[in-house]
C-alpha cells in the first residue's frame, strides 16, 4: 500500500505543470522582455464574457503545447471584463493599448518585440481547433506530423 501511494505521488508530481505567469502591464512586460531577451505575447481578451476568449484559454493557453511554446515569451493579458472589477489605471492602459494596436475584436493575440514592434497578429479563435491549429498562427513552426512544434529562440 505504501508503494502504491508513493507511486501515485510521484506520478502526480511528474504530470503537474507549472502555472504560467501573465503580466497585466504592457510597459512592465516590455522591460522584462528586454532584460530576459524574449518576445512578447499579448492577449487582448474579454475574460468574463467573450466565449471565444474563454475557449482559447481553456483549449490552447492551458495546454502543455502552449507551455512549451510560451517559454520564449513574456506573456501579457490585457483584459476588458464586463463583470470583474478592474483598477482604473489598468483599464485606461488597456484601452490605450487597444487603440494603439487597432484591436477591433476579441480575442486578439499579438507577438511583439521587446520594443513593441508587432511581428504577428492572430484575431479570433475557432473553438475546438486546439493548440495544433492555433500555435502556427502565432508563428510556431509546424512539425512533420502537422502539429505545432515547440518554439525555438
Amino acid at each position: 500500500m505504501k508503494k502504491l501511494i508513493l507511486i501515485l505521488l510521484l506520478l502526480a508530481t511528474v504530470t503537474a505543470r507549472a502555472e504560467l505567469t501573465w503580466l497585466t502591464d504592457l510597459d512592465e512586460a516590455k522591460k522584462v522582455a528586454t532584460k530576459e531577451n524574449k518576445k512578447l505575447l499579448v492577449d487582448f481578451t474579454g475574460s468574463d464574457w467573450c466565449g471565444y476568449c474563454i475557449k482559447l484559454h481553456k483549449e490552447v493557453f492551458d495546454s502543455p503545447e502552449f507551455e512549451k511554446f510560451a517559454k520564449d515569451y513574456v506573456l501579457v493579458e490585457l483584459d476588458f471584463p464586463h463583470k470583474k472589477e478592474q483598477p482604473a489605471a489598468e483599464k485606461a492602459r488597456n484601452q490605450a493599448a487597444s487603440k494603439k494596436f487597432a484591436v477591433s475584436g476579441f480575442p486578439t493575440v499579438l507577438i511583439m518585440t521587446a520594443g513593441g514592434k508587432v511581428l504577428n497578429r492572430a484575431a479570433g479563435y475557432a473553438p475546438d481547433s486546439g493548440p495544433d491549429a492555433y500555435l502556427p498562427r502565432l508563428g510556431a513552426p509546424v512539425s512533420k506530423k502537422g502539429k505545432a512544434a515547440p518554439s525555438k529562440k
